[in-house]
Parts: structure tokens; C-alpha cells; sequence
């Protein structure tokens, strides 16, 4: 498989190469020549197959020859190891849980898949990487775990300061060794453009061999396709696809999803579910796509004002908007009708929502609405723990805390606090 730059304007890359590289030399996003079309005995006997042989037989094709089937199966068996369970909420509504990895998020499948090739990309080489990331939330915890002490690999976490959960807080600042984590005054898209600032600076790149470890790095994004297999491997009614509804930010997971259904997995309709902010949702009315400062929400791992993987989604569809809107809606939910749904979810099925499934959730509800003969996924992206103070003040009770929480909870922070400037993002990185 190669990949080519959206923007159209950089050398064909293959898929160890756009890893390395993370984001192409014109600023653009890897994106694989073809979608690969998967076995359809796959899809029909997907009951019989393990989580493992699934994975490999969808990633294989992307990642061609760049790595032996031997290791690129170990690497998926050590990327799906703990449950993904579907969830039956109500008679037309189940949930995909993605939290039960180590921590406690879906971003841990694309962490951990990545750092496992990069790891074993890098393993030979003389040159030290450096993993560069911005994170809204979930994807730094979910890095920090993933590369936490592989040999070869340093990782540079930016997140915005106060507005990430004090447990996600924790997961990217209490690591230390090879993991160090830069406190942001601002918001997200600061911080993923100082990222990306980083990527294109002559000086940064002499002195640092650096790669980003964000969903617009095609090792984090493709496996996010693995969980919307597992989703339908447990979907009881194969005769009638499930409309799925995705808490969406950076637009890199719901891609994914897209490029599973384009690539022949049984699913009939996407929901983008957005917070407040929601220029997807605008777009999708407009057919303009107007890029804002984000505002803070409850959902904070999707307060994303300019979603970088949403050019992704216009490339599958060839940039056709008729193409794109048949297969793509999209809900826009205030925090108030994401606390009142996480209470009346709580009061009525007894399941405990987090901000995000919440808004995938509530946006799922209303377009099933006008479709009285459809059921749907939502995907529940992080466990309630991560969010006590909105999800406790809905449901009236304590969260029950995990181990794993709680333990890290103890643990010392150590972050380093930058005002949202590149100039300051540089010195970092060059001393």
C-alpha cells in the first residue's frame, strides 16, 4: 500500500515511512492510494473469527510489506487484548464500550497499535524519535501508556491547561522517564497548531527526527477501524446494518468508521455527534466548512474548532457532497441536554453515560426519531470515572473508582507550563 499527501503536493510514501513521518512534508495528511475491499467471507462468518484474526486481516492490506505477518500479528494481538464489549441499552439503542483498556479510553487501540510499529520501525536506528502530540483529553493518557518506556522513543504531550479532567490530567503527567508533558495556555487548537508549526520548522527538524503520535498519524488512525468490526461481530441482527453514532472532535475516529464502511463493512448510516462545537454540523447544512476558535465544553476531548481529519472524510468521498451527506449526519448538543440525558439514561436504563457517549447517545435518540425501523450503536468513548464531577452530579451518586484511577491519583504531577506560542514550543524541543 502507498499513501499520497491531501494536499497533493509530496512524494508517494509506504506505510512504515508515513509513520515515521506523521504528517507529509506539505502539510498535507496520508491517505492510501485504494481503500481495500475486505474479504466478504470475513464479513458473513465475522462470528467465527477471533478479535486478533480480524484485526490483522482488515490492517494487513494497509500496511503491505512494511512489516512481516509474524510481528504485525503480535502487534494486533498486544493492541486488542481486553474486552470491547456491545452493551444493550434499550430495545433500539446498545453501546460499544471502549474504555476498558489501560486507560480507560478508545484512544488506547491507536496508541497502542502505533507505538508497537513505530517501536519496531525505530528499533535499528541511531537516530532517538521524538513523538510529538497534542491532546484535547484522551489521546496524551493514552500515548504516554502506550510508549511509556519503549527504547528509542521520547514523547512530547501538549494539552491545554484546565481544560482536560483531572484524571486525564494524571495519565499524561505522572509517567515521567521518556514521557514529558507541556501544560498550554489556551486551548486545544493551540496546541495542535504549535504541533504542527513544530512539524514544518527547519531548526526543530535538523536538531529532532520527529513524528506525531495524533490521528493524523495513519498508525493511529487506521486501527481505530478495528472496534467498528468488533461492533458488528456482536450485532445480533445482520440483516439490518446499524446506524452508529460517533462523539466526534478531531473527526479521526468516525473516519475510520467511514473508511470501514467504504471497504465493505455492513453499516447504513454515521452520526457525526458534536458539543458545542459544531462546524461539521454547519457544513453539513451549508456545504461550508468555517473553522472557529473551539469553546470549552463538558465533552472536552471534542472541543475541536478545526477538525483536522475531516479532510480525510472528503477524500473518501472524492470531495462529492451528495456522496458525503447520504452517508454522514450530524447532531449539535449543549452541555445542559448532556447532563439531563446522562440522568435520564441513569434514572430509566440504569447504564452510566460520560459526557461523550452522552452526546453520541442523545444524538443517536433524535435521528432514530425519523427513523422508526432503524437500531444503532453509540460509542461510549471513556468510562464515567474520568468525568466525576458532571456525571456524579447527574446520576445523584458516587462513581465507582477503579484500581487504576485510584492509584494514579496519588502519583505526583510533573508538567511544564508554556504560553501558546510556537516560539516557546521551540526552545523547548531545542534544548
Amino acid at each position: 500500500m502507498k499513501y499520497y499527501s491531501t494536499n497533493k503536493q509530496s512524494p508517494i510514501v509506504d506505510f512504515k515511512e508515513a509513520t515515521i513521518k506523521g504528517q507529509a512534508p506539505d502539510k498535507g495528511l496520508y491517505f492510501p492510494e485504494v481503500i481495500p475491499q475486505v474479504d466478504k467471507e470475513l464479513i458473513n462468518r465475522i462470528e467465527n473469527y477471533s478479535n486478533e484474526e480480524i484485526t490483522f486481516r482488515v490492517i494487513k492490506p494497509y500496511v503491505g510489506n512494511a512489516i512481516t505477518d509474524e510481528t504485525l500479528f503480535q502487534i494486533v494481538s498486544e493492541t486488542v487484548n481486553f474486552p470491547i464489549p456491545l452493551v444493550k441499552v434499550n430495545e433500539k439503542i446498545s453501546s460499544l464500550e471502549l474504555f476498558h483498556g489501560p486507560t480507560l479510553a478508545f484512544k488506547d487501540i491507536g496508541a497502542r497499535f502505533m507505538s508497537r510499529c513505530l517501536g519496531h520501525f525505530v528499533k535499528d536506528d541511531t537516530r532517538k524519535v521524538t513523538v510529538l502530540v497534542a491532546t484535547s483529553g484522551d489521546t496524551g493518557g493514552a500515548v504516554a501508556n502506550g510508549f511509556y518506556d519503549v527504547d528509542g522513543v521520547d514523547v512530547v504531550i501538549l494539552y491545554p491547561s484546565g481544560k482536560v479532567s483531572p484524571v486525564q490530567e494524571k495519565q499524561l503527567t505522572t509517567l515521567g522517564r521518556n514521557i514529558k508533558a507541556l501544560e498550554v495556555e489556551g486551548t486545544f487548537d493551540d496546541c495542535q497548531q504549535m504541533v504542527k508549526q513544530a512539524f514544518t520548522d527547519k531548526d526543530v527538524n535538523e536538531k529532532l527526527f520527529l513524528t506525531s503520535a495524533n490521528s493524523i498519524n495513519v498508525a493511529r488512525w487506521l486501527p481505530q477501524q478495528f472496534y467498528y468490526f468488533f461492533a458488528y461481530k456482536q450485532w445480533k441482527e445482520k440483516d439490518s446494518p446499524p446506524v452508529i453514532s460517533v462523539p466526534s472532535g478531531n473527526f479521526g475516529n468516525i473516519c475510520a468508521g467511514i473508511l470501514a464502511m467504504q471497504s465493505g463493512l455492513p453499516i447504513k448510516h454515521f452520526i457525526a455527534a458534536c458539543n458545542a462545537n459544531d462546524i461539521v454540523s454547519e457544513y453539513l447544512d451549508s456545504e461550508k466548512l468555517i473553522p472557529r476558535t473551539a469553546v470549552a465544553t463538558l465533552s472536552n476531548a471534542m472541543d475541536v474548532g478545526n477538525p483536522s481529519n475531516f479532510v480525510r472524510i472528503l477524500e473518501i468521498f472524492y470531495h462529492q457532497f451528495p456522496e458525503l451527506k447520504s452517508k454522514l449526519s450530524s447532531y449539535s448538543i449543549s452541555d445542559k441536554e448532556t447532563m439531563n440525558t446522562i440522568a435520564e439514561v441513569y434514572q430509566k436504563e440504569n447504564y452510566i453515560l460520560d459526557p461523550h457517549g452522552a452526546v453520541g447517545y442523545l444524538s443517536l435518540q433524535r435521528y432514530l426519531n425519523d427513523q422508526l425501523n432503524e437500531k444503532g450503536i453509540f460509542l461510549e468513548t471513556a468510562h464515567p470515572v474520568k468525568f466525576p464531577e458532571a456525571v456524579e452530579s447527574a446520576i445523584g451518586k458516587s462513581i465507582e473508582i477503579p484500581e487504576s484511577v485510584s492509584s494514579i491519583m496519588k502519583a505526583e504531577k510533573k508538567s511544564t507550563l508554556l504560553n501558546a506560542d510556537f516560539n516557546n514550543l521551540k526552545e523547548y524541543l531545542l534544548h
